[in-house]
């Protein structure tokens, strides 16, 4: 098991220094002048020309990149342009809102997608079968966004039951927290319930048709207990590896998600980043990011330890 994890830790290390490379060089491609977006349309050439020299972006991009390393080696990501506050700090403001986001999305996405899965296999060529696979085509194929625009228009302006967007933090009222997340977790958790719903059912599939399932039967357990011991636990290992996946989609497609329904969460931080060319906002957060995307993923990989005894024994 600690063998799993060390080489998954190594491992990671070239993904970030990837992307790292990958953020410095797509944000100096992008047209325009942070310099002159942050001084604003009143600055003359000479205030703007300074504030370029103070925030080191006269320097040659291979200079500024060595800086950018070298700032990190200390654990430094620098300061947002924009924010004027240190992009660690930005971040741990936003991250948190983004990932309650993405978990209350993967509540809805595991009850609808496993449920509906389980019950697709276990009815398989019924109509209950075609409706559950229907409704995961149906998932799958609306973008998150033309959802959520439709659940806006019927559940915030016609009934009035949900608020059209903002934010409640849960410290505050539980309820109201639960009121403005309901609808952004459920428009961006019906595309990954309807592509799990479809591996869960293939999965479920598979294992029922093994020979140690019909000797449970055959030996007169309960049919919960061959369901949920015996065929759900050794189905589990692809179902574990597609939320590790959805978990990574939940969180980048939050971005379009927040800018929809006004959620002050990662998303929108770094759409108004790109947008300002806050370079060291857009660089460090996407950084940060990828950190947390890996981490899940290096937990995915050391539940196939746990859930498979042979995957400990490579």
């Amino acid at each position: 098991m600690f063998g799993v994890l060390v080489r998954r830790l190594f491992s990671a290390l070239p993904v970030l220094l990837i992307v790292s490379l990958i953020s410095f060089g797509l944000m100096r491609l992008i047209p325009g002048d942070p310099a002159a977006a942050i001084a604003g349309i009143a600055a003359t050439p000479a205030q703007i020309e300074q504030l370029r020299r103070d925030l080191g972006l006269d320097e040659p991009l291979w200079m500024q990149l060595v800086h950018y390393y070298e700032g990190l080696a200390r654990g430094d990501l620098g300061r947002s342009l924009l924010l004027g506050k240190g992009v660690f700090a930005a971040t741990m403001e936003r991250l948190p809102v983004t990932i309650a986001l993405s978990l209350y999305a993967l509540v809805f996405t595991l009850i609808i997608g496993i449920a509906s899965g389980i019950i697709a296999a276990l009815k398989q060529n019924t109509w209950i079968d075609q409706a559950a696979m229907m409704f995961a085509m149906i998932g799958i194929s609306v973008p998150n966004f033309f959802l959520g625009l439709l659940m806006i228009i019927l559940f915030a302006v016609h009934l009035g039951w949900l608020p059209s967007g903002g934010y409640v933090p849960f410290s505050e009222s539980p309820i109201g927290w639960l009121r403005s997340m309901t609808m952004p977790a459920f428009s961006l958790a019906l595309l990954q319930a309807g592509l799990l719903a479809r591996i869960t059912r293939s999965s479920m599939l598979e294992v029922l048709r093994q020979d140690y399932i019909r000797t449970a039967k055959a030996k007169g357990l309960p049919q919960r207990r061959v369901i949920l011991k015996h065929a759900l636990a050794n189905a589990l290992i692809p179902i574990v590896t597609v939320v590790g996946i959805i978990v990574s989609l939940l969180l980048s497609g939050a971005v379009v998600t927040e800018a929809l329904f006004s959620i002050p969460g990662m998303g929108q931080l770094l759409t108004q980043a790109v947008l300002n060319r806050d370079y060291p906002m857009v660089q460090g957060g996407l950084l940060l990011v990828t950190t947390f995307l890996v981490l899940v993923n290096i937990t995915v990989d050391t539940l196939y330890a746990v859930l498979d005894p042979r995957v400990r024994h490579e």
